[in-house]
């Protein structure tokens, strides 16, 4: 078969990284765009000697014209640090980099990949969260520059495909974790790895009784190649994470006792927003594609905790 040329924007962050490693193993030609605002050389350092990877250093704010088959619209700080680091910044990162990317898809008649989030479900006041929920979102808040722009994003893919039949796919991600992290992204999972193989306080947030689901990285980018893969009548939105729910202090605790840290647990104050409740309802990924996680968190911690290790 033809190879295909396929763009992925924000390609040498923490899921974006791993995405272009597997689009490269099945044989296609990978453009990997980064400002490297958050971004990592040394995440994609390992694919660099691959004659069919690109790197192509751009802000997705700007318009960019190449030719591609296939568009995966990942460009965007995912952590609350990192986006609240400059919140304009991070709106128009949602905003114009979804037109951009739609306009570029238009072009070619490309697929075009939205990663959306779970965020966009805000405070949820339904729970476990289904696609069909419209959320519970503060528009004026310290997360909104996130929260909404990515609702606003959505809202783009799904009128460019109402309006120009852009053949669109989106995925609604819950959170993820695994090898690539950035160890100080500020994400809960990197936070209690880092300070517990420092023998830190691991810093809990409220009583600790608020839940996540954590889904490791090789599930969720095969997530989104079902997706990606599948009939242009299936355009999302599809949650994908691991309906396998948490609370914080079973997560330090997990932590503690994997890395054999001597860490203590210290409480602060809950963040502005920070939702009490997280996990996805996987319904209809488990329809449409028989998808769902196969990792385990102690598994996939196990790995993590690894390559912090030996993170130099």
């Amino acid at each position: 078969m033809q190879k295909k040329t396929v763009l992925v924007t924000g390609g040498a962050g923490f899921l974006g990284s791993h995405l272009c490693k597997v689009l490269l193993e099945r044989n296609n030609r990978v453009i990997c765009m980064d400002n490297f605002f958050t971004g990592r050389e040394r995440n994609i350092a390992p694919l660099k000697n691959n004659p069919d990877f690109e790197v192509v250093l751009h802000d997705v704010t700007s318009p960019y014209s190449f030719y591609v088959d296939e568009i995966y619209n990942r460009a965007c700080p995912a952590s609350p640090p990192h986006y609240q680091r400059d919140p304009v910044s991070t709106f128009k990162t949602c905003i114009f980099g979804a037109l951009n990317a739609l306009e570029l898809a238009d072009k070619w008649h490309a697929k075009v990949f939205q990663a959306s989030t779970s965020e966009v479900y805000g405070d949820a006041a339904v729970h476990p969260q289904v696609e069909t929920y419209w959320g519970n979102v503060n528009p004026h808040g310290i997360r909104s520059c996130y929260d909404e722009g990515k609702r606003g994003a959505e809202t783009l893919f799904f009128d460019y495909h109402r309006q120009n039949k852009t053949r669109i796919k989106v995925v609604r991600i819950f959170n993820t974790y695994g090898p690539n992290m950035n160890p100080e992204d500020g994400r809960v999972v990197s936070n209690f790895i880092m300070q517990a193989l420092k023998n830190e306080d691991i810093t809990i947030y409220g009583d600790g009784s608020q839940t996540r689901s954590f889904c490791y990285v090789d599930d969720l980018i095969r997530g989104f190649l079902c997706l990606m893969d599948s009939d242009d009548s299936v355009t999302g939105p599809v949650n994908m994470g691991n309906p396998g729910e948490f609370t914080m202090l079973e997560l330090a605790e997990n932590v503690i006792r994997l890395t054999g840290s001597k860490s203590k647990l210290v409480y602060r104050p809950l963040p502005q927003d920070d939702p009490k409740q997280r996990r996805p309802d996987i319904s209809l990924a488990k329809q449409l594609f028989n998808w769902e996680p196969e990792i385990k968190l102690e598994d996939g911690l196990k790995k993590t905790i690894e390559y912090f290790r030996n993170f130099k």
